[in-house]
């Protein structure tokens, strides 16, 4: 989201948010002299409040929530969203205290916009209003760019987002970045949504595992767990993907069912609570047979509600599937490459460039192989 503050030195209000690459920002007006700091800070918390309202519609689209039935949470979330155009309205003319009491919106978003226009009108200063009303214009449509795929401008910060669908314009560009450089290009963390990025990621896990296994002879769900042995590598979601890509699931429900069941427990919800059960009593009975107690001391022990990082899910799972690329390359080139020791002079040890050499190449084939196979299941991603 974006995040809003005041320019004590400069007297302004400041925007920014981030790029993937680092933060950005800009300055969005001058601040009215002798303004009151408390009103200037709330109009600066309202604006931060509304942009984090109105990504939470791009992060939780009304398309993952499945029924839109009246009080449903896809009913919610289409409500939020189409509020959108109650924005301008809401800074314009603001509900304000009247007889003691105060009219307060049920959408985070609208009840947002209320407080910037009562922040706006205790600053009673016209000029000032003007320009928020265009940022919070430019705020909503970097949000719609978005939706749309196209992250460039402001709506760059999505990359930093987790979102529980994946756009099909995003998940076609991450796939021609990979099939650019399958280990992943660093354009893949600043361009791409990471949702989608993933899911063009688990495609491309898959092809290195098929190929990692018909050079070592590993199952194709195990390769990564194999490579683990050769580098420590983060293995634990890479092999649950694979294993529910093998299971019939596309790249694109095995990935957002991670994530979104990860941005449920950010969120506070556990909306499974009869498998935790089973999870539960299945670590009991693990810590019981390696302890050998028949009723171990589970006081100090902590489970995992998510195997990734409920912080930033998608690009966690994003970064561990692209490790998980590496560690077929590393199975692979242990079984397959070319013998090259003729390369390596009296000496019978490659030099440093030697050695960056030999890795290039073995990069340069494993990619060759990769894409090759990728192409071949090219449907799975549609």
């Amino acid at each position: 989201m974006t995040r809003y503050s005041v320019d004590l030195d400069q007297h302004g209000l400041i925007a920014s948010w981030g790029t993937g690459e680092g933060d950005l920002s800009t300055r969005v007006t001058a601040l009215p002299d002798g303004a009151d700091p408390s009103a200037l800070l709330a109009l600066a918390r309202s604006l931060t409040q509304l942009s984090d309202a109105a990504w939470r519609t791009y992060t939780h689209p009304v398309g993952a929530a499945g029924s839109l039935e009246p009080d449903s949470e896809g009913w919610r979330r289409e409500r939020e969203r189409t509020a959108f155009e109650e924005v301008p309205g809401a800074i314009a003319e603001p509900h304000l205290p009247h007889g003691g009491t105060l009219a307060v919106s049920y959408s985070p978003l609208v009840e947002s916009a209320h407080r910037i226009g009562r922040a706006l009108h205790h600053l009673a200063d016209q000029a000032l209003t003007g320009a928020v009303l265009a940022e919070a214009a430019r705020e909503l449509a970097a949000v719609e760019s978005a939706e749309l795929g196209d992250l460039t401008g402001r709506a760059q910060q999505a990359v930093l987002l987790s979102c529980e669908d994946a756009s099909p314009v995003q998940v076609a560009a991450a796939d021609r970045l990979l099939e650019q450089d399958p280990f992943g290009p660093a354009e893949l963390f600043s361009t791409v949504d990471p949702t989608a990025a993933a899911v063009a990621a688990a495609h491309w896990l898959a092809a290195a595992a098929e190929v990692a296994a018909g050079s070592s002879g590993e199952d194709p769900t195990d390769v990564v767990l194999a490579a683990d042995a050769i580098e420590s590598l983060p293995h634990e979601t890479p092999t649950l993907v694979l294993g529910l890509i093998q299971d019939g699931a596309t790249p694109n429900e095995a990935v957002t069912a991670l994530v979104r069941h990860a941005m449920h427990i950010t969120d506070g919800l556990l909306l499974d609570p009869v498998s935790l059960r089973d999870q539960l009593e299945d670590f009991e009975e693990t810590v019981a047979e390696h302890t050998g107690q028949a009723d171990p001391d589970l006081d100090d022990v902590a489970v995992r509600l998510t195997p990734l990082d409920p912080k930033r899910p998608a690009r966690d799972l994003l970064e561990d599937l692209l490790a998980g690329i590496h560690g077929c390359w590393l199975l692979h080139s242990r079984y397959a490459d070319p013998d090259e020791d003729q390369d390596l002079g009296d000496t019978g040890a490659r030099t440093d460039r030697q050695a960056e050499e030999h890795q290039r190449r073995s990069h340069e084939r494993f990619a060759h192989l990769i894409r090759r196979t990728a192409a071949t299941h090219h449907d799975r991603l549609i």
